[in-house]
């Protein structure tokens, strides 16, 4: 069997700059990933297509980013029984907030997991996915686990330099 791999969809090629934070966190993991411009409005022949040819192959999770009626996440998880993670993107008049709803307000049984609006999102889009490759695979669980305690790490760090400031005051 193939190595699993994430599944990273756009709906339009105005979203990479978001999500990039998304494709570092795969890398900085060695997280295999694909990434593809599809839309759930405009080609969503083309989108199931992927979709279902991706599982085939071996992708484990799909990772969704759209804007305004962000539908692409919920198009897929119609598709798959793999996750899915929605990234709403901060676009529009809304800045994002209609993307947020549109994301999160599934219906019952068909479940996207939604993280936050813009790059925050994306970044946390891909801890996530590498959190959900860690179930049954200690390899990458170390990874996960080492990467959190080196962020713990950096905020003491800063507090240590933030009270010697504060000392010399």
């Amino acid at each position: 069997m193939s190595t699993p791999f994430v599944a990273v969809l756009m709906g339009s090629d105005s979203d990479l700059p978001v999500m990039q934070a998304t494709l570092n966190v795969l890398k900085s993991f060695e997280i295999q990933y694909e990434v593809k411009v599809t839309s759930a409005h405009r080609t969503p022949a083309a989108t199931h297509q992927y979709v279902t040819d991706a599982e085939s192959r071996g992708c484990a999770i799909f990772i969704c980013a759209a804007g305004l009626a962000a539908h692409l996440a919920g198009a897929v998880a119609g598709i798959t029984t793999h996750p899915v993670i929605g990234v709403p993107i901060d676009a529009g008049p809304l800045q994002g907030m209609d993307a947020l709803l549109s994301t999160v307000q599934m219906p019952g049984g068909v479940p996207v997991a939604s993280v936050a609006i813009g790059s925050a999102g994306a970044k946390n889009a891909g801890y996530l996915a590498a959190q959900m490759l860690a179930i049954g695979n200690p390899e990458m669980a170390a990874k996960v686990k080492a990467e959190r305690q080196a962020n713990a790490a950096s905020i003491i760090a800063k507090d240590e330099a933030l009270q010697a400031k504060l000392k010399a005051l």
